[in-house]
């Protein structure tokens, strides 16, 4: 009951800060074959906020090869799907859950949007890039001195570079894919015979990889712990701990970390300050940042679409990100629609 208490409380809140808007063109373009179950958060934060459901549409369809077409002109952008039937002109286009692995084939239907129009919010195929790619993301950090742990790039290196890497990063070192999703071949690695095992596998699976100074991020009980600090412009809309048993192991929920909520005011302001400087660096407006206060703290990695099917998902992080897009479009949607009915 006091959970619930709070909820509503909560709601509340953010939904008197957030002015109901005209808005009946919203479509939301998500992954519908993905597992993660944000879109579910997404859909019900633009039913409070306009009052209608939007239409929701499988990204999938305009992959490239996809069979979706797309077109922007006087009218908008007008996207179509001939095999389901569906055409639309979306005043209000939400995009989220695009699988890190498929954003490569994505960005065709990125360059269709607007670079500086209010149709889209979050959505440029550079900052996706580099956010998704972390030899890009090391290389962002790098120029614009957000702390991080020394990390290496490698592609089907010989056993001699590997070796010196591994020696040069103090024999304590996580190894993962330049393209990673969820702590899935991940390893911590503190010897040879572990290196090579690392180096075998990123062979058989044909990818890019990384190896990165270990953080020695450890709670006073000898856990591994961090953060995931999601980031709006300046401002942090939610904090989590993740802490894991295992200390071999990533801190991922789905390689076994707990994750408990944090008011946001109990991370101190310089972890903030961190935390947007590195969705900046990478030209995100919004993400999810991982991170350790460690070492003065430092950024792993920063998250294009966290995930917002978890307690408090929809409040603290789908409301304000579906409300930016609102307030994005709202003073121009009497005039798409007007230049819209023109042309047809």
């Amino acid at each position: 009951m006091i959970i619930g208490m709070v909820s509503q409380f909560s709601m509340a809140g953010v939904l008197a800060q957030s002015r109901p808007r005209d808005v009946s063109g919203v479509v939301l373009m998500t992954d519908h074959g993905s597992q993660e179950g944000s879109r579910g958060p997404l859909e019900q934060a633009v039913g409070l906020l306009t009052g209608t459901q939007p239409l929701s549409i499988d990204a999938r369809y305009f992959l490239a090869g996809g069979g979706g077409r797309v077109r922007l002109g006087p009218g908008g952008l007008r996207m179509e799907v001939a095999s389901a039937g569906l055409v639309t002109t979306p005043d209000v286009l939400i995009i989220y859950e695009i699988p890190p692995s498929d954003r490569r084939r994505f960005e065709a239907f990125q360059r269709h949007l607007p670079a500086q129009g209010p149709l889209s919010f979050s959505a440029n195929p550079q900052a996706w890039r580099n956010a998704t790619d972390k030899r890009r993301t090391v290389e962002c950090f790098r120029r614009d001195g957000i702390a991080h742990m020394e990390t290496i790039a490698l592609c089907r290196p010989e056993p001699r570079t590997v070796y010196e890497a591994f020696d040069r990063l103090g024999r304590n070192v996580w190894a993962r894919p330049a393209v990673g999703a969820g702590g899935k071949d991940v390893f911590h690695i503190t010897t040879r015979e572990q290196l090579d095992t690392a180096v075998r596998h990123y062979a058989a699976t044909g990818q890019d990889w990384l190896l990165s100074r270990d953080a020695g991020n450890f709670t006073t009980a000898g856990r591994r712990h961090q953060f995931r600090v999601v980031v709006l412009h300046d401002r942090v809309l939610r904090v989590c701990e993740h802490v894991q048993a295992n200390t071999d192991a990533p801190c991922n929920e789905s390689q076994g970390a707990v994750s408990t909520v944090v008011p946001v005011e109990q991370l101190a302001s310089k972890y903030h300050r961190l935390a947007i400087a590195a969705t900046q660096s990478l030209g995100l407006p919004f993400g999810g940042v991982d991170l350790a206060t460690e070492n003065g703290g430092v950024v792993f990695e920063v998250n294009v679409h966290p995930v917002l099917d978890v307690p408090g998902g929809l409040e603290s992080v789908a409301i304000p990100f579906v409300d930016t897009h609102l307030r994005r479009i709202t003073p121009v949607i009497s005039w798409a629609r007007t230049a819209r009915n023109s042309a047809t």
